[in-house]
Order: C-alpha cells, then sequence, then structure tokens
C-alpha cells in the first residue's frame, strides 16, 4: 500500500515512479479524490460541531420557553443532520474509490533497479560454476525419471501439471528440502515455522496477492485460499504487531507446498516439472528496520546462493527491471540455475525487497529505541531459499550419466543413505 501522505507531498515522484513501472500517471487523480473526501470529512465535522451545539442549546431555549430560539435551533439541528446524512455514504464512496486505487498500484521500484519493459532487460551481476560439458546425448529430466515422475497417475487423480515421485525420486526431494532447510537455519540464522497453508482472504491482501492476482489462486468452498508460497504465512506473522527493535531482523523459513493456478500460462513449460500447480517451496522471509533491509536483501539472496553453491550447480544472478518486477516488491534479484536440456538458465530463486508496502498493508510496526519514540512501518522481504521442484530438476540434468542414472551430489548422499547413485529408471 502506498502512502498518501508522500503522494501529497511529491506527487511528481510518485508518478515517476508509475511511469518506470510502464504506468500512467494517477497522482492528479488520487490527490483529486483525496482533496474532496477531506473537504466531505471538514464538512461532516463541521455539521456535527454544530448539531451538538445546537442540541445544547435547545434544552436551555425550552427551559427558557423561549419558543423562536427553540425552533430556530431545532431547524438548524434538521439542517445539520441532513447534511451528515448526506456525507455518510459520500464519504464511503470516495473512501472505497480511493483505497480501490491505491491497492491496484504496485510497489515503486527502487532507485537502483534497472528500467525496462520485461525480462528482456534484466541485468546480469554475476555468474558461479561452469555448465558441465557432456560427452553423450544429454536427457531432460522427464527421460531420466520414467516411471518414477509418474504425470500418468497424477494426471487421472489431479488433472496435468502434477507429478507423482516414486521411489529414490520422491527421497531424494525429501532430501533436498531438508538439506535446505538445515543450512537456512544452522548457517544462516532462520527460524524454522511450520505454517497454515489455508489463509483467509486478508492475509493474501496483506502480502499483495489480492485482489489483483485473485485468478492465480486456489479458493476453497469456505473462503478460505491455499498459499501460493509461504511468504504469505510466514509474513502474516507480524501482522497488526508492533515489534521491538531489538527483535529486528526477524527471520523466518518454512517448507511447505505452494498451490498456484498458473492462469495465463498455456503452453509455457507444459512437459515435465518447471511449471506445476503444486511444488515445494523452501521459503525466506526477514522483517527489518527501513535501515536494515538493503544490507538484508543481499544476505538473504547469498543465502539462497549458497545453497546452489553447496549442491554445486551453476547459476547466475539477475537484477530485474522494472518491467519484470512482482507487485509488491522495490528491488528484486532472481537466481537462475542451469538447465543442460535447455541450455539455458531458468528460475530457480526469487529474492525481493519489499520496502514498507507490505507493511502498510498488514500494519506491522516496529517501535524504535527510545521511550518516546513512536511505531513506525516495518520492512519486508521475501525470497526462495529453494523452489525444490525445480532443484531436483537441475540436480537430475546435471548430474546425469550416460546409462540414465544419477550421481548424487555430495551434499545430498548423508541424506540418501550413503548412495552415490539412483537410477537408471525404467520407463
Amino acid at each position: 500500500m502506498h502512502d498518501l501522505k508522500a503522494i501529497r507531498e511529491a506527487p511528481d515522484a510518485f508518478d515517476a515512479g508509475l511511469q518506470r513501472r510502464g504506468l500512467a500517471p494517477r497522482a492528479a487523480e488520487i490527490l483529486s479524490i483525496d482533496a474532496q473526501l477531506r473537504a466531505l470529512m471538514t464538512e461532516k465535522q463541521q455539521a456535527e460541531s454544530t448539531r451538538n451545539q445546537a442540541s445544547k442549546a435547545i434544552g436551555q431555549a425550552k427551559a427558557k420557553g423561549d419558543e423562536a430560539a427553540f425552533a430556530a435551533l431545532k431547524a438548524e439541528v434538521d439542517r445539520a443532520k441532513a447534511v451528515i446524512d448526506a456525507a455518510g455514504p459520500a464519504e464511503s464512496a470516495l473512501g472505497a474509490q480511493l483505497q480501490a486505487i491505491l491497492e491496484s498500484l504496485p510497489n515503486l521500484p527502487a532507485a537502483e533497479a534497472p528500467d525496462g519493459p520485461d525480462e528482456t532487460a534484466n541485468v546480469e551481476l554475476r555468474r558461479w560454476g561452469t555448465p558441465r560439458a557432456f560427452d553423450f546425448q544429454i536427457r531432460d529430466h522427464v527421460d531420466l525419471g520414467g516411471a518414477a515422475m509418474d504425470f500418468e497417475s497424477a494426471a487421472r487423480m489431479a488433472g496435468a501439471r502434477f507429478v507423482a515421485l516414486k521411489g529414490p525420486l520422491a527421497r531424494l526431494e525429501r532430501a533436498l528440502t531438508q538439506f535446505m532447510l538445515d543450512v537456512q537455519t544452522e548457517e544462516a540464522g532462520y527460524i524454522e515455522v511450520s505454517p497454515p497453508l489455508l489463509v483467509q482472504g486478508k492475509s493474501l491482501y496483506g502480502t499483495g496477492q489480492l485482489p489483483k492476482f485473485a485468478e492465480d489462486l486456489f479458493k476453497t468452498s469456505d473462503d478460505r485460499w491455499l498459499i501460493p508460497t509461504a511468504e504469505v504465512s510466514l509474513t502474516n506473522l507480524v501482522r497488526e504487531q508492533i515489534l521491538a527493535e531489538a527483535d529486528l531482523p526477524l527471520r523466518l523459513t518454512a517448507a511447505t507446498p505452494c498451490f498456484r493456478a498458473e492462469a495465463g500460462s498455456a503452453g509455457r513449460d507444459v512437459r515435465g516439472m518447471i511449471r506445476q500447480h503444486q511444488f515445494i517451496k523452501v521459503e525466506l522471509v526477514s522483517i527489518t528496520t527501513p535501515a536494515q533491509s538493503v544490507a538484508e536483501h543481499e544476505r538473504m539472496t547469498a543465502a539462497a546462493e549458497a545453497i546452489l553453491q553447496k549442491l554445486e550447480l551453476p547459476y547466475r544472478v539477475m537484477a530485474l527491471c522494472t518491467g519484470d518486477m512482482g507487485f509488491s516488491a522495490q528491488k528484486t534479484y532472481d537466481l537462475e540455475v542451469w538447465l543442460p536440456s535447455q541450455q539455458t538458465y531458468r528460475e530457480i530463486s526469487s529474492c525481493s525487497n519489499c520496502g514498507d508496502f507490505q507493511a502498510r498493508r498488514l500494519e506491522a510496526r516496529f517501535r524504535p529505541a527510545g521511550e518516546k519514540a513512536k511505531p513506525a512501518y516495518a520492512h519486508t522481504l521475501n525470497g526462495s531459499g529453494l523452489a525444490v521442484g525445480r532443484t531436483l530438476v537441475a540436480v537430475l540434468e546435471t548430474y546425469q550419466n550416460a546409462d540414465g542414472s544419477i550421481t548424487i551430489p555430495r551434499a545430498l548422499r548423508e541424506r540418501m543413505g550413503g548412495a552415490e547413485r539412483i537410477g537408471p529408471f525404467a520407463v
């Protein structure tokens, strides 16, 4: 949510931020509605004051038997009441109109975020590792998974974009999940949480998925929603809370199934596990003071990179341009892992600094140190540490052997019962 006071003070800067997002100016419209609303509120307050004063005077006039004064005061009360009654619905309508505009607009980009209309303008910051050179025909993860990556059975029970992993592949998925959680909790200092997978609409509103992106979500018959990411649950842990500055930054992590309708993605990544309706992801969330969030963003990105480095998976780090960032983000880094079958890098983590954008929607604040300090809005950050399914895909393809077997990365072997290889899997 945007700070209305900031828009009043710097409307040109607000419109410049929207323009960088590829959007038309809105400050004049917002300020016009805001001015009408404030004028209406002032008129209503004045009418309420007049009504209250006249109501008191009516009693005095009646006690004195002054019928003329009584009649005049009663007429004044009636006029004031008519103004108040008319102002109520008008105030509600203007307030709803202003709220609808503000909640529909994305976060403004940080000054250092690269400008551009779409992913073609993203900026590569660095690479780690060298893609493996193969001396045999590369297979993709679907061919490597064979019958242990069962799309047909999953489709019979749930439809397209689901998979049932079996045997060593199911264990590999579990090993990856546990490995990621252990690294983030034991080395990066995140607190593990087991959060709800179903949330109310106001929780998704707080993190920015609602109302704009309802079609991308799954909703239950009792008006709850399946989380598209644990970012929703973890960030909402501080909703309507006032935290002590000494307790920040607060770092939280969770491994959960995530559920996405993938509306508008027809024809994209229809083969395999790249784009699924249900997948496991290890999420990272940080709640910080404004002074901490820039450094925390770099720290969070490094925590996600650590997983790829320990698994020895080549990747690159991209700074997303203003046209490719998510709705709530003011600055985003994407980690893209190398997929041999596609001969390209694909997103496996997105780490974003949202500033106070989500905190305003959530009413998440902190109290700065000092006896008389007033609460201020916190900053929120989120990132993937990592998407487990896509990491599984990268491991299968990067560590494949000529016979179709998969060499287990050294970092996972203990969690795989000491096995050095799995497969090949029957078709």
